[in-house]
C-alpha cells in the first residue's frame, strides 16, 4: 500500500512537471514570433524611413492574429527616430513581447 501511494505521488509529479514543460514550450513559441513580428517591422521601417506617430498594425502569422503597436517619436539625434514596438496576440491585453530600437530619419 505504501509502494501505490509513493508511485501514485511521482506520477502526479512527473505529469505536472510534463505540463508545465508544454505551457513553457508554448510561451516560449509565442515570444519567438512576436520576436519576428518586431524584427520584420523594424527592418521595413529602416528600408523606408517613417515619420514620427503612433500606429496599430494587424499581421497574421501562423494561423493567428497579432497586433503591432508602434510609437516613432524623434530622438536627440535628428538623423534617427526611436521606435518602439509591442507585440501581443489580437484580443490580449498584455504585450508578449516589446523592443525598442533607432532608424534612420527620412532624408530631406
Amino acid at each position: 500500500m505504501i509502494a501505490l501511494t509513493i508511485f501514485a505521488t511521482l506520477a502526479a509529479a512527473v505529469i505536472s512537471a510534463g505540463h508545465y514543460s508544454l505551457r513553457q514550450n508554448v510561451r516560449l513559441k509565442e515570444q519567438l514570433q512576436c520576436a519576428w513580428l518586431a524584427d520584420n517591422q523594424l527592418t521595413e521601417l529602416r528600408l523606408q524611413p517613417p515619420s514620427p506617430g503612433r500606429q496599430q498594425l494587424l499581421r497574421h502569422v501562423d494561423r493567428r492574429d497579432w497586433v503591432l503597436d508602434q510609437t516613432i517619436t524623434p530622438a536627440g539625434d535628428p538623423r534617427v527616430l526611436k521606435v518602439d514596438i509591442s507585440v501581443s496576440p489580437r484580443g490580449s491585453d498584455q504585450p508578449a513581447y516589446s523592443i525598442t530600437s533607432w532608424v534612420p530619419a527620412a532624408h530631406e
